[in-house]
């Protein structure tokens, strides 16, 4: 059994998933859970097994959709009840059920990721009511066969454990092994996050000039080339990768901003667990996979963000597990060098652990 992108175990049957709504609509106003039911017009869905990378088209049917709040939310329900996707008020991270896949990185971890969760990005933030449009019932048809890459295959296409190189038609190298950013001299420690420099973005991995929409220039350095911070490690997947835009301040602005801070401040979606100072997020039960999850990890400043990655889900030993840039991997890992890429329990990052934005 797997965790449904919504956050919630998907059940075999229909009268369990019912059971389990009923529960939480009893559960009163704490939960905040309020939930319609609306039969499709018969556009075609995707059976309970089928979706991304399931090599197969969208079957013929119905489905149901589902309103929840804490967030805001719509959730589509097939025939037996098993989630097909969900899609979150305000933002553009959708996540469809589709083929199980595992993520693994035997260099930094034993630890590994099944999950059936395919994350891909809406063509303008979700709205309630969109599953009445024309654009939504071609893309959702499209989208539930799709078996390109989505944001995950996209990020593990730049993995410190060693990644094939791609290049798009002009010959540009845009994805391969990344690197986190030029030797610190001034640190000995290579386990230390300050053994590689910072300020690596997405144009520096890429080695071109990047003009960005307000007509500002960035020039990539030549000793940066091929390497990305922990935060334009998520532009470069996010924004130049998938198509979400990117401006070049950290203020607020269309798209993502350049640092992890300003990202969890003025990125664009929504927070789904918002920065309150110093204390640990344990708020887990929210989280998504896909969501952009932002740490605190600087000594003596517990309430400065200054690292982000994205939340990839429970792993085989049912912890929360993420994947950033960091410096003692020397790139995107999932692994726990230098602090375990865990958003529960007591360990380094886990304790950082302050916020978490839904693009």
């Amino acid at each position: 059994m797997h965790s449904a992108p919504d956050g919630r175990q998907t059940g075999p049957t229909r009268r369990n998933v019912i059971r389990t709504i009923a529960g939480v609509a009893a559960a009163g106003a704490a939960g905040g859970f309020a939930w319609d039911r609306m039969k499709s017009d018969g556009d075609g869905s995707a059976g309970a097994h089928s979706g991304p990378g399931a090599g197969t088209a969208a079957a013929t049917g119905t489905h149901t959709f589902e309103r929840l709040s804490a967030p805001g939310r719509t959730v589509v329900r097939a025939d037996d009840g098993g989630t097909l996707a969900t899609f979150t008020d305000g933002a553009r991270t959708a996540v469809l059920t589709g083929a199980s896949r595992t993520f693994s990185e035997p260099r930094t971890t034993e630890a590994t990721v099944t999950t059936d969760a395919w994350v891909r990005v809406l063509p303008h933030a979700w709205k309630r009511g969109d599953e009445k449009s024309a654009w939504f019932k071609d893309w959702f048809r499209k989208t539930l066969g799709d078996n390109s890459p989505d944001v995950f295959a996209v990020a593990f296409q730049y993995s410190s454990a060693g990644a094939p190189a791609k290049h798009n038609a002009d010959g540009l190298r845009i994805a391969g092994t990344a690197h986190f950013g030029p030797r610190n001299a001034e640190v000995d420690n290579p386990l230390d996050f300050a053994y590689h420099d910072e300020q690596s973005d997405f144009y520096d991995y890429l080695g071109t000039e990047w003009t960005f929409p307000d007509g500002s220039r960035a020039q990539p350095e030549r000793a940066r080339y091929g390497d990305v911070d922990c935060s334009g490690f998520q532009r470069l997947v996010w924004g130049y990768r998938m198509g979400i835009p990117l401006h070049n301040t950290n203020t607020q602005g269309a798209g993502l901003p350049r640092r992890a801070f300003a990202i969890a401040a003025h990125g664009p979606g929504r927070l789904v667990i918002p920065h309150t100072g110093r204390d640990q997020a344990t708020d887990l039960g929210v989280l998504q996979p896909g969501d952009l999850v932002f740490f605190a990890i600087i000594k003596d400043r517990p309430d400065f963000i200054d690292h982000c990655g994205m939340y990839m889900g429970l792993d085989d030993q049912g912890r929360h597990r993420f994947y950033s840039s960091r410096s003692a991997a020397n790139g995107p890992t999932l692994g726990d060098l230098s602090g375990r890429s865990l958003l529960d329990g007591t360990d380094f990052y886990a304790r950082g652990f302050r916020a978490a934005r839904r693009l």
